[in-house]
C-alpha cells in the first residue's frame, strides 16, 4: 500500500546522459582549437591568432557551465537535500549562460560602435583565415550537440509540436550551449562578410556594421533564454496541457479542483499539487493517484481530498 505513496526525485531528461557526453566533446574540440591558435600565434608573432585563443577558451568557459551542470545533476540525483531533485539545474545553467550571452552582446556591440567612430587598420591576410577557421569550429560544435531546438523558434506556438515537444520537455541547458555555438558561428559569418566586402571595396565600416548586427542577433536570443529559464526558476508553468489534463480527469470523477498547482521539476517532468472537493465520503488520495497515473510528464502528485459533509 505504501508503495502507491512512494515519491520518484530524480527528474533529469530522458537525454541527460547523452547530452553530457556531447557537451563535453565540444568542450574538447574548443580547448584543442584554443591551445593551437594560442601557441601558432606565439611562434609565429600573430597577435589576431592569440586574441581568437583568447576568444574560444571564453566559449570553452561557457561550455563548461552546461556540462558542469549536467555531471553535478546526475551525481546528485538522489540527493535528499534537493527537495524535488536536480533537473532544474540544467535551467540554471541555461539562465547563466544566457546572461554571458547578454554580456558578449553587449561586448560586441560597445567595440563595433567604437570602431565606427575610430577605425583601426585591419590586417585580412590573418583575420579572414581566422574568421573562417572558427566559423568551422563551431559549425562541427553544434554537430555535436545534435541540432536541438533552434535559436528563436518557439515550438509553443506548434500545436502538433507543443503535445510531444513542448516547453515542459525542452532541455534548456542544452539549448544555451546550441545557442552559444550558433551564436558564434553567426558572428564568423558576419565577420567574413564584413572583411570580404571592406577587402574588395575599401568599406573599413562593414566590419563594424557586422558586429552590431551580430551584437543585436545575440541579444534577441539572450533575451528569449533568460525569459524561457527565468520562468522555470520561477516556477512559471511553461504549458498548460498537464494542469487541464488534470482538471479533466478530477471532473470526470464528478469531483471539484478547489486548488491546483502544476509547475516543471526537469525536461520531461512535472510537479502536481491538488486539493479536491468531493461529494464521496471514502474516496480517498490513492484514487486520484490511479487517475492520474497515465498522464505523461506527470511524475510527482500529492492530493488533498475534502469531502463534503
Amino acid at each position: 500500500m505504501t508503495d502507491i505513496f512512494t515519491h520518484e526525485h530524480v527528474f533529469l531528461g530522458a537525454g541527460h546522459d547523452r547530452n553530457e557526453r556531447r557537451t563535453w566533446a565540444v568542450i574538447a574540440l574548443c580547448t584543442l582549437m584554443m591551445v593551437a591558435e594560442i601557441i601558432g600565434g606565439s611562434l609565429y608573432g600573430s597577435l589576431a591568432l592569440v586574441a581568437d585563443g583568447l576568444h574560444m577558451s571564453t566559449h570553452a568557459g561557457a561550455m563548461l557551465i552546461a556540462a558542469l551542470a549536467y555531471t553535478y545533476a546526475r551525481k546528485h540525483a538522489n540527493d535528499p537535500r534537493f527537495v524535488f531533485g536536480t533537473g532544474k539545474l540544467g535551467d540554471l545553467a541555461g539562465f547563466t549562460s544566457a546572461i554571458i550571452l547578454a554580456m558578449i552582446a553587449l561586448l560586441i556591440g560597445y567595440e563595433a560602435v567604437v570602431r565606427f567612430l575610430s577605425p583601426v587598420r585591419i590586417q585580412f591576410g590573418e583575420a579572414i583565415p581566422i574568421a573562417a577557421a572558427g566559423l568551422l569550429v563551431n559549425l562541427l560544435s553544434a554537430w555535436l550537440l545534435g541540432g536541438e531546438d533552434h535559436p528563436g523558434h518557439d515550438h509553443d506556438q506548434d500545436p502538433e509540436v507543443h503535445h510531444h515537444h513542448g516547453a515542459g520537455d525542452r532541455d534548456n541547458n542544452m539549448r544555451a550551449a546550441y545557442i552559444h555555438v550558433v551564436a558564434d558561428a553567426a558572428v564568423s559569418v558576419l565577420a567574413i562578410v564584413g572583411l570580404l566586402l571592406a577587402k574588395t571595396f575599401g568599406w573599413l565600416w562593414m566590419d563594424p556594421l557586422a558586429g552590431i548586427v551580430g551584437a543585436l542577433v545575440i541579444a534577441n536570443w539572450s533575451y528569449t533564454l533568460i525569459r524561457v529559464t527565468g520562468a522555470i526558476l520561477m516556477d512559471i508553468s511553461p504549458d498548460d496541457r498537464i494542469a487541464g489534463q488534470v482538471r479533466a480527469a478530477v471532473a470526470a470523477a464528478g469531483d471539484q479542483l478547489a486548488d491546483l498547482h502544476v509547475w516543471r521539476l526537469g525536461p520531461g517532468h512535472f510537479g502536481a499539487v491538488l486539493s479536491v472537493v468531493t461529494h464521496e465520503a471514502l474516496r480517498e488520495p490513492a484514487f486520484y493517484h490511479d487517475a492520474l497515473r497515465p498522464l505523461q510528464g506527470l511524475s510527482h502528485l500529492t492530493v488533498e481530498v475534502n469531502p463534503l459533509p
